[in-house]
C-alpha cells in the first residue's frame, strides 16, 4: 500500500521510500520521512494530501505519495 491509498485520520508506519532520485531521497529523509518513522494523513485533496511527520504538516503530491510505501 503507498501513501496515496491511506485513508485520512489514521496513523501509519513507512516501511521504504522508493524513489529513482537521490535529491528526493534526501528531501524526504530531511523532513523525517523514511522507513520506521509513523506519518498520519491529515486530510486529502485534487492531487495532494496533507501530512503529519513528527512535528511538521507537509503537503504531498500523489505522485510523491506513490513512492512512500506503507
Amino acid at each position: 500500500m503507498t501513501l496515496k491509498n491511506a485513508e485520512p485520520g489514521l496513523e501509519y508506519l513507512i516501511h521504504a521510500v522508493e524513489t529513482d532520485d537521490e535529491e528526493m531521497d534526501s528531501f524526504l529523509f530531511s523532513l523525517g520521512c523514511y522507513a520506521g518513522e509513523p506519518i498520519t494523513v491529515i486530510s486529502r485533496r485534487r492531487g495532494t494530501c496533507v501530512v503529519s511527520i513528527k512535528d511538521g504538516r507537509y503537503t504531498i503530491g500523489d505522485e510523491l505519495a506513490e513512492c512512500i510505501k506503507l
